[in-house]
């Protein structure tokens, strides 16, 4: 193949009248339709002098135009780079800087704070709205409907999605065509994915779950989605209907278990249901089970690998598991100190190999080496087991990452932000567990001596300085951060002290 992704994704799909997506208003987009429109994008790109291997950072609301974008990124052979519309100006400058982007597309009111963000940095900006308005699509209009697809080979560089720990700077994965490819066509046959499959789709295509998972194993079995801009309760119950699949997070299912009209009458057609992006509460899986008769299929994947495990299609879906490794991933429990693998039940890091396992971070050489073994194992920076069974549990992360309604968030980004506040001697940035959101962010804060810190000032600053789904839900004072010996703050303690703070209520 000329160019593995857009072939097997896009190409393979040329001429099809076949519907790809249906939107909220009822507009249906053939496959041809939407094809149609990728290539006029790619004519865009290719007059505005991008090149194969050129960045172009794309921070858009979703809407076929905007998957659109995706597709005329790989048949241009562009490397997609996907930011979450939350983001400010202030954290997209890093994104825009680091990854070295020839082209910015942004929505249209965001225009003129990126634009000089954009020419300080030496990259182009152009404009997409949520109703496919803007200058991308205006530009588009009047192009040639045939493109010659760039050649690509399966280690070329497809697609950033950018990662961090605790501290430092974000880190740009490197996802290649293969690791895109490889494991779009591996969930689809593992979850029994067909063209008679209809996704309900309220994900954010930002992001690895809505993006390379949702959207990618829905274009390998040539199926359709019904394409909702966001989750919305309303939506989510008058589409379920008509389709057969559903990919969530677990505020989804939560959400539609706390209203009545959510009943096992409106989903006794389901085929699947999908969760991921964070842990699943039992208790969730339990109430799920008892209203709708479904099992809930709860897998586990990272920005770096895309998916690793997943619970069976058929078999025991395990709650509090994410099942088994997939078909071509090899996963190992080692010791965090001597990287020796461990004995089955014991707890330690996960460490995961395969074709699905990014490439590296982008120019940091160091981070790379420090988390991609020579042997291609990878240091997830999660803790677990693996029992009798084969069954992956995960307990926590040696990292203090907070996963919250999938969004990553950095503990230190938020606490540098707290500690700048008037009278904040220190504090400590903690994920808490949810039933919404999986976990949510807690800010523990220690007051200078004899000050009394303005809780509704902190909160304020820090939202304007920090995206939406970063905001601490709470802040809290307390006498003293515990530390050990060495004088680390021991966050085990306060997420155990914590824990039950957002306790979740009974069915």
């Amino acid at each position: 193949m000329a160019n593995p992704l857009y072939d097997s994704l896009f190409g393979a799909h040329a001429g099809s009248s076949a519907t790809f997506l249906k939107t909220v208003d009822g507009d249906e987009w053939t496959y041809a339709r939407f094809l149609a429109l990728a290539v006029r994008m790619a004519h865009v790109l290719v007059d505005r002098g991008l090149v194969p291997g050129d960045r172009l950072a794309a921070q858009v609301e979703k809407s076929p135009e905007a998957l659109a974008l995706y597709a005329a990124c790989a048949q241009a052979g562009v490397i997609f780079l996907p930011l979450n519309t939350a983001y400010t100006v202030d954290e997209l400058t890093y994104f825009i800087e680091n990854s070295g982007a020839r082209m910015v597309v942004c929505s249209p009111p965001a225009r003129d704070k990126l634009t000089p963000v954009a020419k300080r940095l030496g990259a182009m900006v152009e404009t997409l709205d949520g109703d496919g308005s803007g200058s991308l699509t205006g530009a588009a209009k009047g192009q040639a409907e045939t493109f010659a697809t760039v050649t690509r080979a399966p280690d070329d560089l497809a697609a950033f999605l950018y990662t961090s720990g605790t501290t430092g700077r974000s880190k740009g994965a490197m996802l290649t065509q293969e690791n895109l490819l490889t494991n779009a066509r591996v969930l689809a046959d593992y979850w029994r994915f067909t063209d008679r499959d209809v996704l309900l789709h309220a994900l954010p295509i930002f992001h690895t779950h809505g993006l390379f998972v949702a959207t990618n194993i829905t274009l390998v079995a040539g199926g359709s989605m019904i394409f909702l801009p966001k989750f919305d309760l309303d939506a989510m119950l008058a589409c379920l209907p008509g389709a057969t699949t559903m990919m969530g997070v677990p505020t989804f299912y939560t959400r539609l278990l706390d209203d009545d009209r959510f009943t096992a009458d409106l989903v006794a057609h389901m085929r699947l249901f999908v969760s991921g992006s964070a842990p699943m509460l039992a208790e969730t899986h339990e109430r799920f089970e008892a209203r709708t008769g479904h099992r809930i299929l709860e897998r586990y994947g990272m920005t770096e690998t895309n998916m690793n495990t997943s619970n069976p299609y058929d078999g025991d879906r395990r709650a509090g598991t994410v099942g088994l490794p997939l078909p071509g991933v090899e996963l190992k429990i080692t010791d965090p100190e001597t990287g020796e693998t461990l004995p089955g039940g014991e707890i330690g890091q996960i460490e995961v190999r395969g074709p699905n396992v990014f490439k590296g971070y982008w120019q940091m050489p160091e981070k790379t080496a420090a988390e991609l073994r020579d042997d291609g194992f990878f240091i997830t920076g999660d803790l677990g087991h693996i029992d009798e069974d084969g069954y992956v549990t995960i307990v926590g992360r040696n990292k203090d990452l907070i996963i919250s309604g999938g969004y990553n968030i950095y503990p230190k980004e938020i606490e540098l932000v707290l500690d700048d506040q008037p009278g904040v001697l220190e504090s400590a940035v903690i994920g808490v567990p949810h039933a919404d959101f999986g976990e949510t962010v807690l800010g523990l804060i220690v007051a200078e001596p004899g000050a009394t810190p303005d809780l509704d000032a902190i909160a304020a600053a820090a939202a304007a300085r920090l995206a939406r789904f970063k905001h601490p839900r709470k802040l809290i004072v307390i006498d003293a951060l515990p530390r050990n010996t060495m004088g680390k703050v021991q966050k085990n303690i306060l997420r155990e002290a914590y824990a039950g703070l957002f306790a979740p209520a009974g069915d």
